[in-house]
């Protein structure tokens, strides 16, 4: 059968499209690979004869040396065949290739030495077998090296006029991963010439890694990037897609004033686990804002959620959308999406709808936490285990235009679905609450203190296992600052910024719902569990650094306009009470709150009031969540419509 034909009846998933020179060196590798080797066994056998008996053959000697040439020949092939050496990459050639050769040797030298004993006389003298085993196991060796530097170093120096030259930062192992991957991968694989490192502290200054100058970045010995430019011409910075986002926010403004494009490049373990593949992205905004990976106790998480019945509401918004798919992933008995949005609810039908989901029975109830008559019948019918109540409203100027509404989903709706979880026997109950909750100054966040005051008073009357997770904003989510900053430098500017000094804690949406999950496991009934936020993030500073990633300038092609504060918001967020000040880490990002249970009669009477003052208005709204608020905080809150009106 000819080559043609053969490619021809390979399966489809098989066959490639075209076949191109370098398929065909791979394919007939072992053209090349097998006559060198032969050359190097046949050579290193007649110099191990020439160097025992000092390069003077006798004719005796000479003949018994060439009649057993094919011999030792075939038994060296044998020997390498059986060890599967030829089957090993000489590309990417590795320490354990170079144990199967000299595994391969011995093997061959012990066979000879066998040999000899079986005649009356020597096949192979003695010293001809250890000198020749040396000298194999150095040429042989000496060809696999010298192939992948070939490929490494003769064949990418070669070629470097047509990539771009490149810096990467940081020494650590991700750094030096993506280095190798570089030096390794194909030439068509990349478009990287790697020029150098970045680092900050992590080595000297004119040290060297892999024969590349290490560059430091701090204040003693600051990069002159013009001039690096200048040397080099348009030159890229690769950063591991680990760094952290402070390191990359203090990367950005310089590269950008230097016109050095910085991308994204992921680790050998994100390739690893088939995440990414082996190329650069453009910077993000999470990118500026990424902490140290979660180190969660899966077992603790699955034990909870994986066979479990789970329902979560909202489950169609931006915290809520990514706990299905996460806790989807945890391979729970059934999911049931709760959610008031038809549009929402629809769209995370969509997208499992395109997954395997497995065995996974999916349920999706759109409906109001309000409606008791609903909530009833779904508990009733699907019996869930555990619950997740994300619905709420969150938009802070809105609630103080509307308090009823904040009074009625906020709060009224999590007392429902609290109160259905209590009635039908759930086991576990998550409230997701908000650090506008502590000490608020705005309707909204009254609106959650008083959520999680219900909680923590049902949680003393109740089997079920109540328990809060506070944090503060995360990224992407509906309504927040990332898309709105995003649409306006779309639109070409201005970006508004409310103020200045203005500051925000930030994580990401996934990163969020990992730690809700932990919460839920750790936690105990009753207690609020507070996430590290890392270190507050100015939002004038957010938004200069999204005009950088835009590949735009402030104030040249953007401008930022502050608008003063709007009602309720506050300059700084805060996570914690005063009485929570010295509040323990029960894991490495979960901290564990005060938990100053108020009686259940006393918040039932709270929130009854906040319903009965709901129904008379805006106004009476207001005066009643002034006076409910000052009985559960440290500090006096006056909403400010109620200011404007005095």
């Amino acid at each position: 059968m000819n080559r043609s034909r053969l490619i021809d009846d390979l399966p489809v998933a098989f066959a490639p499209t075209k076949v191109t020179h370098r398929d065909r060196m791979m394919r007939h590798r072992l053209a090349f690979i097998l006559p060198a080797c032969l050359l190097m066994y046949g050579l290193s056998y007649c110099l191990a004869y020439y160097i025992r008996f000092e390069f003077s053959l006798s004719p005796e000697r000479l003949q018994m040396m060439l009649t057993m040439l094919p011999v030792v020949l075939a038994i060296k092939l044998i020997s390498a065949f059986c060890w599967r050496e030829f089957s090993r990459s000489f590309r990417h050639v590795s320490v354990e290739d170079l144990l199967v050769v000299a595994a391969s040797t011995i093997s061959t030298a012990c066979f000879l030495w066998a040999a000899n004993g079986l005649g009356s006389s020597a096949l192979v003298p003695r010293s001809v077998i250890c000198i020749d085993a040396v000298l194999t196991l150095v040429m042989i060796s000496t060809l696999r090296a010298v192939y992948r530097v070939f490929y490494e170093v003769t064949l990418p120096y070669m070629q470097q006029h047509e990539k771009q030259p490149t810096l990467i930062y940081g020494a650590r192992q991700p750094s030096i991963g993506i280095m190798r991957m570089l030096n390794t991968a194909s030439s068509a694989d990349h478009l990287y010439r790697l020029i150098g490192f970045v680092v900050n502290g992590e080595e000297t200054t004119g040290s060297r890694i892999g024969g590349q100058p290490v560059y430091q970045l701090d204040q003693q010995s600051d990069i002159d990037w013009q001039t690096l430019k200048s040397r080099t011409g348009a030159v890229n910075l690769l950063i591991p897609g680990d760094t952290p986002g402070n390191i990359v926010r203090e990367l950005l403004p310089a590269c950008a004033a230097a016109g050095i494009k910085v991308n994204v490049i992921p680790t050998v373990n994100d390739i690893v686990d088939g995440r990414y593949k082996l190329s650069a992205r453009d910077l993000q905004v999470s990118d500026l804002l990424r902490r140290e990976p979660n180190v969660l106790d899966m077992a603790a998480i699955q034990k909870y959620v994986t066979g479990h019945r789970v329902l979560i509401t909202g489950g169609a918004g931006s915290i809520g959308s990514e706990l299905c798919r996460q806790v989807a992933d945890l391979k729970p008995e059934k999911l049931i999406v709760f959610d008031q949005s038809e549009f929402g609810t629809f769209s995370i039908e969509q997208e499992f709808a395109s997954r395997n989901m497995g065995d996974l029975e999916i349920v999706y109830v759109v409906a109001d936490v309000l409606d008791d008559h609903m909530l009833d019948q779904v508990f009733s019918e699907h019996k869930p285990q555990l619950v997740f109540h994300a619905a709420a409203y969150k938009h802070v100027p809105l609630m103080e235009d509307n308090p009823q509404a904040a009074v009625l989903n906020n709060i009224l709706g999590t007392k429902a679905v609290a109160d259905a979880a209590n009635e039908h026997g759930v086991d576990r109950f998550v409230l997701i609450s908000t650090d506008k909750a502590v000490r608020p100054t705005s309707v909204m966040g009254a609106s959650k203190l008083m959520a999680e005051k219900y909680i923590q008073s049902l949680s003393g009357i109740s089997e079920t296992r109540y328990i809060t997770v506070r944090f503060g904003n995360v990224l992407d989510s509906m309504g927040s600052v990332v898309p709105t900053f995003r649409k306006q430098i779309a639109d070409g500017g201005p970006i508004t910024v409310t103020h200045p000094e203005m500051n925000r804690f930030f994580m990401t949406i996934p990163e969020a719902v990992q730690l809700v999950l932990q919460a839920g496991a750790i936690g105990y009934t009753g207690s609020v569990l507070i996430l590290d936020m890392g270190e507050p993030v100015k939002i004038v500073d957010l938004a200069l650094d999204m005009i950088l990633l835009s590949g735009l300038k402030f104030p040249d092609d953007i401008d930022i306009v502050f608008t003063g504060l709007r009602p309720g918001e506050k300059l700084y967020e805060e996570l914690f009470y005063s009485t929570e000040a010295g509040a323990k880490k029960v894991h490495d990002k979960i901290y564990s709150g005060e938990s100053n249970t108020a009686s259940y009669p006393s918040v039932v009477a709270d929130i009854r009031h906040l319903e009965e003052a709901a129904n008379h208005g805006r106004e009476a709204t207001l005066q009643a969540f002034k006076e409910v608020v000052a009985q559960h905080t440290d500090r006096e809150w006056i909403p400010s419509r109620l200011k404007k009106a005095a």
